[in-house]
């Protein structure tokens, strides 16, 4: 996935629909990170209780993001963040983690990999038959 560079973020924080816009998530799914504690960091909030967003928060939910994308479990998730939350010590357990989330990923990956040489035979097939003119021999259901 490219990611777009944006601007610096002002001083005084991002809103929430501008960290919305710069992390590629919802301000609902931005609330619900928060409320169930994958946020790590304490989210500012102006005077008035809106919560301003800084670069250290974009980060975090960029990771939590990620994650997620990945199909990390909210639970294992919140686990992380519970971890990093606690600070130096247990930093073995955070990688013991990870690792087993990559090799999920991995696994997920030797899937859709072969998925997709079926699906690349597939278009071969079709080629094929379409460049020798017999797509017609071509496998339908009788109806």
């Amino acid at each position: 996935m490219l990611e777009v560079k944006s601007s610096p973020i002002p001083a005084a924080g991002l809103t929430i629909a501008e960290a919305a816009r710069r992390t590629g998530v919802s301000a609902h799914t931005l609330r619900y990170y928060e409320r169930v504690g994958l946020v790590v960091t304490d989210v500012d909030r102006t005077t008035g209780g809106r919560r301003r967003y800084h670069e250290r928060d974009l980060h975090w939910i960029r990771v939590c993001t990620k994650l997620r994308a990945t199909g990390m479990p909210i639970k294992v998730i919140q686990r992380y963040a519970q971890l990093v939350l606690e600070g130096h010590g247990n930093e073995k357990e955070r990688l013991a983690l990870l690792e087993e989330h990559r090799a999920s990923v991995l696994e997920q990956l030797a899937v859709l990999q072969d998925n997709l040489e079926l699906i690349d035979h597939k278009i071969d097939v079709y080629r094929g038959r379409l460049e020798a003119g017999d797509a017609d021999q071509l496998w339908a259901p009788a109806r």
